[in-house]
């Protein structure tokens, strides 16, 4: 199966640079219309594409009412691909290699959302622009999946639509496929998915807007949609169940914390094979610039969840002294904007360890962004996210010795956390 960019809902990726250093494209309207000057490569690409709405939305008519009348379409409607012609676009290719000749994962895990928000936005439109559009915004990644390494040097495409609605929530699945030559079946092919959460809001209110229904018409497409809803279903059902530990969960708490009491009152007879869970912690902090903001002027979820994935990439690579590789992003809620002047501080740990599986330990390591206000003394979480890694085969082949080791809560603020992190079902091998 070969990768191509023929279709007129395929948007092309070439690198940001060219060969005379100027980019004509860039002058074609004010500056104060762009996002940001923050430009992956696709980010670049879809912001070009949708340039006419990009000036709709960041100047919609004073006084604009609001969308009179709820559409229905169809996913194919929203449906979008972007390709990233690695084969041929050496500058491109280079943008995007990581150390281990793979695509860095951070970077594509920002194009994902910022193609997520252009579905999305398809979606939304009314294609009137008399009325004022709605503001939408990433509210949850459900989850993201890698189902096998993807190379730097291969045609890469991301396809992506509209799977389901509610009221004022879009859910919107995105395919990464890259394909070998010898590769005929599609399913094959796939090598990450991911599904996005967005939410509408009235651009002049602030509440929860109405978004356009959804009809689908192929089996696959209403295969999709009754899984989605299921999938919202048991959200909410979650967040309802999310309260007290039970009197079984609390039983729980006194095994896990007592390694850790031993590491924190006897260190000389604490376990070797085993280490805090204070002791895997990595930090860093950064002031959220103008540049990258996204089209409300808020800050672009994708350079938050960049940003969170190499921290937390960086945590499993000292924990386990090799090269992790990537295997998974649990569900993420986005539970406060991030606003351009905030100070964002991002700690990471590694969670727990499965070692049950000596081929494919897992690593689950938490980060968590905080929007701290030094001149107020406040501090707000953002976003958790969650990565599982493991180790690559080829890494632990060149160390002797090699062992993981296990981790352990000081605390019952920690045991809690480890608790409810295991209750989610871990990735198994692909």
């Amino acid at each position: 199966m070969e990768l191509n960019c023929s279709s007129p809902k395929t948007i092309p990726v070439v690198s940001t640079f060219t060969a005379n250093g100027s980019d004509s494209s860039s002058t074609r309207k004010p500056i104060s219309l762009w996002p940001g000057m923050y430009h992956s490569p696709v980010t670049h690409a879809l912001w070009e594409a949708r340039s006419k709405i990009f000036e709709r939305l960041l100047d919609p008519p004073k006084d604009a009412p609001p969308q009179s009348e709820l559409l229905t379409k169809t996913p194919s409607q929203s449906r979008t691909t972007i390709f990233y012609n690695f084969s041929s676009d050496y500058i491109l290719r280079e943008q995007y290699r990581d150390p281990w000749n793979e695509v860095r994962m951070g970077m594509l895990l920002e194009d994902l959302d910022a193609l997520a928000g252009t579905i999305s936005v398809k979606h939304c439109s009314d294609d009137d622009s008399t009325t004022r559009p709605l503001l939408l915004v990433t509210a949850a990644v459900d989850k993201i999946v890698l189902k096998k390494p993807i190379s730097v040097d291969i045609d890469l495409k991301i396809v992506g639509s509209v799977i389901w609605v509610g009221r004022s929530s879009i859910e919107i699945q995105l395919d990464v496929i890259q394909s070998l030559k010898e590769e005929s079946d599609v399913s094959h092919s796939v090598a990450l998915t991911a599904n996005f959460i967005f939410v509408a809001r009235d651009s002049k209110t602030g509440k929860a807007a109405a978004v356009n229904r959804l009809s689908p018409e192929t089996e696959r497409e209403k295969f999709l949609f009754e899984e989605a809803e299921a999938r919202s279903k048991l959200r909410k059902k979650k967040r309802v169940d999310r309260r007290k530990l039970e009197n079984g969960e609390v039983n729980q708490l006194e095994p896990l914390l007592a390694e850790g009491r031993i590491f924190c009152d006897m260190p000389a007879l604490a376990d070797r094979d085993s280490i805090l869970l204070r002791d895997t912690r990595l930090e860093n902090a950064l002031i959220c610039q103008p540049q990258q903001r996204n089209t409300h002027g808020r800050i672009f979820g994708g350079f938050l969840m960049h940003r969170a994935f190499e921290l937390a990439f960086s945590t499993a690579y000292v924990f386990a002294g090799l090269v992790p590789c990537f295997l998974e992003v649990d569900h993420v809620d986005f539970l406060r904007p991030v606003d351009v002047g905030d100070f964002l501080r991002l700690t990471s740990c590694v969670l727990y360890t499965k070692l049950e599986n000596p081929d494919q330990p897992l690593i689950n390591v938490e980060v968590v962004a905080h929007v701290t206000r030094p001149e107020i003394r406040s501090s707000e979480v953002s976003n958790t996210f969650y990565f599982t890694f493991s180790v690559r085969p080829e890494a632990k082949a060149t160390k002797n010795g090699f062992k993981i080791r296990n981790v352990v809560p000081a605390t019952e603020e920690e045991a809690r956390r480890i608790l409810e992190r295991m209750d989610a079902e871990m990735p198994q091998q692909n």
